[in-house]
């Protein structure tokens, strides 16, 4: 299969030349879903940012292709206008701005249609496009709105930071309801971020990130087999997320 993403020997430091993602292999395949794990400050996030292209962080070496074309140098708008989407980890509040206006913020020629069409694919109808993005709305209704507004892109690859960050566990299960539904309803290829590894069983392939290194990538299965083994994880592992052949 075509490769969506390739990432080679990417080498990450801060402002102050700390080195906080090293040496960073792998590739996402079209039309597939992605998990990158690791405990809380592994570098996850950071790997996301740097993948979208935020200037905080510096590649010092390696290289990122997007649909085969190198994208390591590009600008974050550019890189979003071939089909790079990133969902945060805390969807915004934006007071005063209806819902309607911030979806087609990042999509102005989009249809009234389309729109309705990425509400509905997460779970939402159209009554919410009057409503305002503020603090009236759920943490599950932001996701939503977020998600949705990432779809009418038609992107190519959405990273979605930790989507189910804050979620209670009814709205988290209807959570992995609308990933599916996206997965097998769009073309777009998902790579999800995550420290919870209950939400990669809707993926093939796993990437293990610890400490700003890959540990170990491959089959979902056999990459959570080496996460359960790490010490922090492994009695909650063994306690009811992992497969019983692990």
């Amino acid at each position: 299969m075509i490769n969506v993403l390739e990432v080679k020997n990417l080498t990450v430091q801060v402002e102050t030349g700390k080195k906080i993602l090293q040496n960073i292999s792998f590739k996402i395949e079209n039309n597939s879903v992605y998990v990158l794990i690791g405990p809380n400050g592994s570098g996850k996030s950071t790997l996301a940012y740097v993948l979208m292209g935020l200037p905080k962080y510096k590649v010092v070496s390696g290289k990122i292709f997007f649909q085969g074309k190198d994208i390591t140098k590009l600008a974050v708008d550019k890189r979003a206008k071939m089909g790079l989407c990133l969902g945060w980890q805390e969807p915004v509040y934006l007071e005063g701005i209806k819902v309607l206006d911030f979806i087609k913020a990042g999509a102005e020629k989009v249809s009234l249609k389309k729109i309705e069409e990425s509400l509905s694919l997460v779970g939402l109808d159209s009554s919410i496009l009057g409503r305002v993005l503020d603090r009236s709305l759920s943490g599950g209704e932001r996701k939503r709105i977020e998600l949705a507004s990432l779809i009418v892109l038609n992107p190519k690859l959405m990273i979605l930071d930790e989507p189910d960050a804050g979620l209670d566990i009814i709205i988290y299960r209807e959570f992995y309801n609308i990933l599916e539904n996206i997965k097998k309803q769009t073309k777009t290829a998902i790579l999800l971020i995550t420290h919870r590894e209950e939400i990669g069983f809707m993926a093939s392939q796993a990437i293990f990130l610890n400490q700003g290194r890959i540990i170990c990538q491959g089959n979902f299965n056999e990459v959570m087999k080496k996460y359960c083994e790490t010490s922090q994880r492994k009695k909650i592992c063994q306690k009811a997320t992992c497969p019983k052949n692990f």
